[in-house]
């Protein structure tokens, strides 16, 4: 099987959302009524424009189309706005996610199938004529398309894609992943690891004028951040591959820390408290199950969770378990429903029981701390 992921381009639509359409869909089929459905009337209509070039201004005029980008509601009202068109990607059984502007198309196809490319065609042309109805447009020369499977059956594939081959992409940005056919991460490390050392350099120029404390903030901000930036997609990397993150991080502690190459690393991120590149991102993996498993998480992700439930009575029936997806190749093992059950299966009983989120992670930091430094 080959995974065939189409990423949409609608990066113009922001700006071409007509404003009676929005406020019909917030009424008709999300159910505002009274003040509410007032507020947000005075908050979409009612803007002015003007053009400034140097010292001369144009005069005001009426902005009938758009959202605030930008705004904390602008991308909550281009999701509403959007609302029917994930019927129609379902009209074809086809899986789609929604984030803004960014909409993603996958559906998995055997490499010799002529017609598995057929609901995505549909789809496409479907989703076309819906933006184009709905005062919208797809750019359909920045539209990508990323196959995902053995190279041999992606090259199989592809033959059968017809004017859609010619869109196919070695690598494409996801919500700032770069995502490569192998799922390797190679290249989104690559990108990682080059912008933390830029940073790394610059931050170098001004760490003997600042104090430790606001050297921190700014490896918090600037080098943290990318480290632990969608960290879960890196389960099951190999070693060489998450070394050079934890590369990185150890750069980090020593400019922070002051600490000469020669000296051993571990105990300074320890004294940092800085758990190492693999276990944040165990915790993340870890903390997206307890979530998942406590209605603070993704649906999809609660449902691909299945607890564990013995045929007779067991100690282990009350411990809040989970069962790991069978797979039947090693690459499965990465797989967020086999490792994130497994993971949580080996934590002691009083961290899944934990109370609350934040005694939960809590615990968690301590447990992973201890293991990674004991």
């Amino acid at each position: 099987m080959v995974s065939i992921l189409i990423l949409l381009d609608l990066s113009a639509a922001f700006d071409t959302i007509d404003h009676d359409i929005l406020i019909n869909r917030l009424e008709k089929l999300v159910g505002l009524s009274d003040c509410v459905l007032h507020w947000f009337k005075t908050y979409i209509k009612g803007r002015k424009f003007y053009v400034r070039l140097g010292d001369h201004v144009s005069g005001e005029q009426d902005n009938c189309y758009g959202v605030p980008q930008g705004s904390c509601l602008g991308p909550l009202l281009f999701s509403l706005y959007m609302l029917p068109l994930g019927d129609i990607i379902r009209r074809h059984n086809v899986c789609f996610h929604s984030y803004a502007d960014d909409t993603q198309l996958y559906i998995s196809a055997e490499p010799n199938d002529a017609t598995a490319i057929n609901p995505i065609t549909t789809c496409l042309m479907a989703v076309n004529k819906w933006m184009s109805d709905n005062f919208l447009k797809l750019n359909e020369d920045k539209t990508e398309i990323l196959l995902v499977g053995p190279k041999t059956k992606r090259e199989m594939l592809s033959t059968n894609l017809g004017k859609l081959a010619s869109r196919i992409k070695s690598e494409v940005t996801s919500l700032g992943i770069v995502l490569d056919p192998d799922l390797s991460f190679k290249s989104h490390i690559n990108k990682v690891t080059k912008t933390s050392f830029f940073h790394l350099r610059n931050i170098a120029k001004v760490r003997p004028f600042i104090n430790q404390k606001d050297a921190e903030k700014l490896i918090h901000a600037f080098i943290s951040s990318r480290l632990d930036y969608c960290n879960v997609l890196f389960t099951g990397l190999p070693k060489k591959t998450t070394d050079r993150l934890q590369l990185i991080q150890n750069s980090a502690a020593r400019l922070l820390t002051r600490t000469r190459k020669r000296e051993h690393i571990s105990p300074v991120l320890a004294a940092l408290h800085w758990l190492p590149v693999t276990f944040r991102v165990d915790f993340k993996v870890l903390l997206l199950v307890y979530k998942a498993l406590h209605g603070l998480g993704p649906s999809y992700i609660a449902n691909s969770l299945i607890g564990y439930a013995p045929q007779r009575a067991l100690r282990s029936s009350a411990a809040g378990l989970l069962v790991p997806h069978k797979s039947r190749k090693k690459i499965g093992d990465a797989a967020f429903v086999t490792y994130a059950p497994k993971l949580w299966n080996t934590l002691p009983l009083n961290i899944r029981e934990a109370s609350s989120l934040d005694i939960f992670k809590r615990r968690l930091k301590t447990y992973l701390f201890t293991l990674a430094f004991n």
